[in-house]
């Protein structure tokens, strides 16, 4: 359940954690100045990613590691937003032409009566694990024991908020029976498991490995694996996209082409290369709060997340809207999938 008091004191909390934590996560954050990628002089484009150093947003950087943007004769702004929901919003205000954002994004926004399309699949399954404190092994075995308990999430409205509502009513436990707090991740999140501000938490790598490897949290659920994303969400869950309005892909589409064109070489790469291959080519910051050896440790150990190709999966549309139907938003609503993402431009791109 969620209460004004509950919100506003975890807020309170998290935001003196990230006050103090600030300089542990130096990659681009939330209110810097854009990161310029590619060609000053190319088509300007730019892109808001729901949280630029995590591995399930890999391809967005590593394409301009690489110099695809620049090949393609595109000036890429690239901007870092923790939590993907308010990605969302600065796309839909018109701040940004597109978000490195979760797919389930575009079939909530239908819903409320926005037309967005995911341009590029990047991801297959969602890369998300669930990890509860270590000192709470002992009382929390499954989504079942989550009555009553602070979970961590990015933001309300993000996409690890409709997982975690999807996780804990297929296990008997209402979203109303839970406090769904707003975390972020990295150095926040961990603060606010260390403060026991949170019991669970939603989060990625390398943020992952950073809580596993020092015995601070325990993995309940993990989606980093198509067997994972198959007991946890019944199939291939695609996440990581290119969404964009569908008004802006219909005005660009040579920009919107020359995208797909870079991502799916990025994600070709991505195939082509060993983790420690890839992990040298992304800014060091990327991998400071866990080190090198670990953050290749998690790429390789998670590559499988990745498209090979860049194409929605047959069932993924219908395997999401599944999800969401706990989401107030969506539910009981019919939502007509084949309008939230293209293969149109992977198709020519390949």
């Amino acid at each position: 359940m969620f209460t004004k008091k509950v919100i506003a004191g975890a807020g309170m909390a998290i935001a003196l954690v990230a006050g103090m934590t600030a300089c542990a996560n130096t990659a681009s954050t939330a209110g810097q100045a854009p990161q310029q990628a590619g060609d000053a002089s190319g088509q300007q484009v730019k892109i808001m990613v729901g949280g630029l150093n995590k591995q399930i947003y890999l391809p967005f950087k590593l394409a301009d590691q690489l110099g695809y943007y620049k090949d393609a004769g595109l000036n890429v702004q690239l901007s870092d937003e923790p939590a993907g929901v308010d990605a969302e919003t600065n796309m839909i205000s018109g701040q940004v032409d597109g978000v490195g954002g979760f797919y389930d994004h575009n079939q909530v926004l239908q819903a409320k009566g926005k037309s967005t399309e995911a341009v590029v699949t990047m991801l297959q399954v969602p890369g998300e694990v669930e990890l509860c404190r270590t000192d709470l092994k002992d009382q929390i075995k499954s989504a079942a024991d989550w009555k009553g308990r602070n979970l961590g999430i990015t933001d309300l409205g993000s996409s690890t908020d409709y997982l975690t509502q999807y996780i804990g009513q297929k296990n008997g436990v209402a979203p109303t029976d839970t406090h769904r707090i707003g975390v972020q991740s990295g150095a926040t999140l961990i603060a606010a498991m260390d403060h026991k501000n949170i019991d669970c938490a939603m989060t990625t790598e390398p943020t992952v490995s950073q809580l596993v490897s020092t015995n601070k949290a325990f993995i309940l659920y993990d989606s980093r694996t198509l067997d994972g994303a198959n007991q946890t969400f019944g199939g291939a869950y695609p996440a990581s996209s290119l969404y964009m309005t569908t008004a802006y892909v219909d005005a660009h589409k040579d920009i919107v082409q020359k995208l797909a064109n870079v991502y799916v070489k990025t994600l070709k790469y991505i195939q082509d290369h060993t983790a420690a291959e890839i992990t040298d080519k992304v800014p060091a910051d990327y991998y400071a709060g866990v080190g090198k050896d670990a953050y290749i440790k998690a790429l390789d150990s998670e590559k499988g997340i990745y498209s090979p190709t860049g194409l929605m999966p047959d069932d993924g549309p219908k395997i999401v809207n599944d999800v969401l139907q706990t989401n107030a938003d969506v539910k009981g609503k019919t939502i007509d999938l084949a309008k939230t993402f293209t293969n149109e431009f992977v198709h020519a791109a390949k």
